[in-house]
């Protein structure tokens, strides 16, 4: 029972770090983009976070160590790199993840943005106040995952979409763009995203050859839970255009909720819109923070507090500078080029006997794995 409820606190704490603002956003506008092809891209995105997710998983759960001391003990210093470039996409992320947690307050109930995101930001760290605080967020993130799972299935069915030419267009497309896959499967299992669930299974004391079976469940649920909410989000807002509402640029998710259901819409959108940022702000603070708290005891010992201060900072930066639309999306993209690199370090530390032991990563998980660093390397340098 204990490890069930592990597994399931990590899939969701995966899939609700997933599940931002930026998520929302970065759906609505390419399906505004790229119409009923948009499907083929979520497919497309899905197939790459299995590979992805499989293969973090099982090397992290199986060598017992986080992924920024793996890679340091592959190479001295790279494990720094590693952790420099998660710490920072995700505390770029965090803004607007406070952001949109402000958001969803002024939508839900009219106070100003800014007390909202205040308001949120403190919730968050009294989660990590807790003696139990693993536990703690892992409820929290559940009871959040189910009810974001919930307000997307209402939308999607007031939004009448065709069902039909959506699902044909998920295997055959019209057309195709780079960015938009780049930036989805960035903002899936990009940066941070990739390892909070396995992170969080590590301080659950769940690792070993012999957890595999158990750590592949969590992993496809993981997936699954953001795949659920990504398809909907994209049958939603897909009826709403075809129905030729317009859709704000300054607020596309909100315009969805907004033609959905009229004045509902907007509380509806409020709190879906909070729930994916708080559950953020609580994933993308402790996952950050789990890539530093190995290189010092002293780190080790405070981690609440240093995730505490994470959150601070966030919060800090977003009063100072606010969060543009264009940033939340921008910032997908930069974790789909963190990616890569974050799953070659891992691959390559998979087939060290040093590192795991008698362990043999299976031959095809390591094609599939190499097999997306190499498409998403490409499809980042197709934009310049």
């Amino acid at each position: 029972m204990k490890n069930k409820n592990a597994l399931l606190g990590a899939a969701f704490l995966m899939a609700t770090s997933a599940v931002g603002p930026g998520f929302l956003t970065q759906t609505t506008v390419f399906t505004e983009k790229l119409a009923a092809s948009f499907g083929f891209v979520i497919l497309l995105s899905i197939v790459i976070d299995l590979c992805v997710q499989f293969n973090i998983w099982q090397i992290i759960t199986v060598s017992g160590k986080r992924a920024q001391d793996l890679a340091n003990e592959l190479l001295p210093g790279l494990g720094y790199l590693l952790a420099f470039l998660i710490v920072i996409g995700g505390l770029a992320f965090n803004i607007g993840n406070v952001a949109g947690a402000g958001l969803g307050i002024e939508a839900m109930t009219g106070i100003s943005v800014k007390v909202g995101a205040v308001g949120s930001a403190g919730l968050a760290i009294g989660i990590f106040l807790f003696k139990e605080a693993g536990k703690a967020m892992d409820g929290f993130a559940k009871i959040l995952g189910f009810v974001m799972i919930t307000l997307i299935l209402y939308v999607a069915f007031t939004s009448h979409p065709p069902l039909a030419s959506a699902l044909s267009h998920t295997f055959l497309p019209e057309k195709f763009d780079a960015v938009a896959t780049l930036t989805l499967v960035g903002g899936t299992v990009g940066g941070y995203i990739s390892f909070a669930g396995t992170h969080r299974l590590l301080d659950s004391g769940l690792k070993g050859e012999a957890a595999l079976p158990e750590v592949n469940r969590g992993a496809s649920t993981g997936i699954l839970i953001t795949a659920i909410i990504r398809y909907l989000l994209f049958l939603a807002t897909l009826g709403i255009i075809l129905a030729g509402a317009q859709i704000n640029p300054e607020n596309p998710a909100a315009s969805v909720f907004e033609n959905a259901a009229g004045q509902l819409g907007r509380q509806l959108f409020g709190l879906m819109i909070w729930a994916a940022a708080i559950t953020s702000v609580v994933g993308a603070a402790y996952t950050s923070i789990s890539f530093l708290r190995t290189f010092h005891p002293f780190l080790e010992k405070h981690h609440s507090y240093l995730t505490i201060v994470f959150i601070l900072i966030s919060t800090v930066i977003f009063l100072l500078v606010g969060r543009p639309v264009k940033v939340l999306v921008f910032v997908g993209t930069l974790n789909g080029f963190v990616l890569p690199v974050a799953l070659a370090i891992l691959l390559l530390a998979s087939r060290k006997a040093r590192l795991m032991g008698g362990y043999r990563h299976p031959l095809g998980l390591q094609i599939a794995g190499w097999a997306v660093v190499v498409i998403l390397l490409s499809l980042g340098l197709n934009l310049f």
